[in-house]
C-alpha cells in the first residue's frame, strides 16, 4: 500500500495565558491510502489536535507531516485553504450544516469553488445524497431532518469533491445507537467500496471497531496501533 499521510516526530503545544501546554509529543503515524483509522484516546489527549494538523487545519511546533507527499508546513495559508478545499473531507459530531439551506444545497457548497456548472454541481449533490440513503430528502431543512439524517447530509458534503481523505470528529457523539451504528456502516461502505481513506476520531470502541487500524493516544504520546 502507499502511505497517503506521514507523520515524524511530530510536536504541538499551545500557549495559554503565560504558560505553554504540550498536547503532542514526538508522533509517529503512517496512513496507508485506503485505510480506515480510528484515532483513540481520553478527553485532552491530543485526538483532535492530531486530527487538525492532518487536515491542515492547525501546524504543528516542529516535525514532518506530508500528505500524498505535500508538506503542509511549506504551505502558505491561501495554498492550505485551497488544498483543505479540494483534497480533504471533514465530518463533525454536531454536523455543521447551513440551518437555512436544503440538503441539496449544504451538499453543494463544497463545489462553489470547482469548475462546474450551477447544473453539473446539482447533479453531483443529488447523486451524492442518494448514495447515502437521502434521494427523498433533498429539499428538506436541517431542522427537518433527524440527526443521523443530518450526518449523512454531512458525510454526502464530506464526499462531494471526491476527496482524498476523510476526517471525522467524533462523528457519532451526538447520535443514538442505532443512528450511530448506520453513520458507521456508510463510513465503512465508502472505505471498502470506493476505497477512500478516512481517519476518524472516536472514544467509543464500538464505533473504533468499524475501523480497519485502531491507534491510542495518552497524554499527548501515540501508545499503540492495531489492526
Amino acid at each position: 500500500m502507499t502511505a497517503l499521510v506521514r507523520i515524524a516526530h511530530l510536536s504541538k503545544s499551545y500557549r495559554r495565558g503565560g504558560q505553554v501546554v504540550p498536547v503532542l509529543h514526538d508522533i509517529d503515524l503512517t496512513v496507508e491510502a485506503g485505510d480506515f483509522l480510528a484515532l483513540m484516546g481520553p478527553s485532552g489527549s491530543g485526538k483532535s489536535t492530531l486530527l487538525n494538523l492532518i487536515a491542515g487545519i492547525d501546524q504543528p511546533d516542529s516535525g514532518e507531516l506530508r500528505v500524498a507527499g505535500r508538506d503542509l508546513a511549506a504551505m502558505s495559508e491561501t495554498e492550505l485553504a485551497r488544498w483543505r478545499a479540494a483534497s480533504i473531507g471533514f465530518v463533525f459530531q454536531f454536523y455543521n450544516l447551513m440551518p437555512v439551506l436544503t440538503a441539496l444545497e449544504n451538499v453543494e457548497l463544497p463545489l462553489l469553488l470547482a469548475p462546474l456548472s450551477r447544473r453539473e454541481r446539482r447533479a453531483r449533490a443529488r447523486l451524492t445524497l442518494e448514495l447515502v440513503g437521502l434521494g427523498g430528502r433533498l429539499e428538506h431543512l436541517p431542522s427537518e431532518l433527524s440527526g443521523g439524517q443530518q450526518q449523512r447530509v454531512a458525510i454526502a458534503r464530506a464526499i462531494v469533491t471526491d476527496p482524498l481523505l476523510i476526517v471525522a470528529d467524533e462523528p457519532t457523539g451526538d447520535l443514538d445507537r442505532q443512528s450511530a451504528a448506520d453513520v458507521l456502516a456508510l463510513l465503512e461502505r465508502f472505505n471498502r467500496e470506493l476505497g477512500k481513506t478516512i481517519v476518524m476520531v472516536t472514544h467509543d470502541a464500538l464505533a473504533a471497531q468499524h475501523a480497519r487500524t485502531v491507534v491510542h493516544l495518552e497524554k499527548g504520546e501515540l501508545l499503540r496501533a492495531t489492526a
